[in-house]
């Protein structure tokens, strides 16, 4: 499940934001998910991320028995 981060800011500082990523051909949302990414790499322990990553393997569906066609 993913998460949604509320951030307050003047529209004035979100609207020069978006101009100045737009002439760039990005978004806000696209630089935003990097700066968070990046900021989990840095921040978050690594013993936390491999829990994290181990738990994410276990509630992925099983690849194969979902390529299998259903009788």
């Amino acid at each position: 499940m993913k998460m949604v981060l509320h951030i307050e800011l003047s529209p004035e500082k979100l609207t020069a934001i978006e101009i100045a990523l737009q002439q760039k051909n990005s978004t806000l949302q696209a630089e935003m998910q990097k700066y968070v990414e990046q900021l989990y790499i840095k921040i978050v322990a690594q013993a936390v991320k491999d829990f994290i990553d181990a738990k994410a393997e276990l509630t992925k569906p099983d690849k194969k028995s979902a390529d299998k066609p259903k009788p």
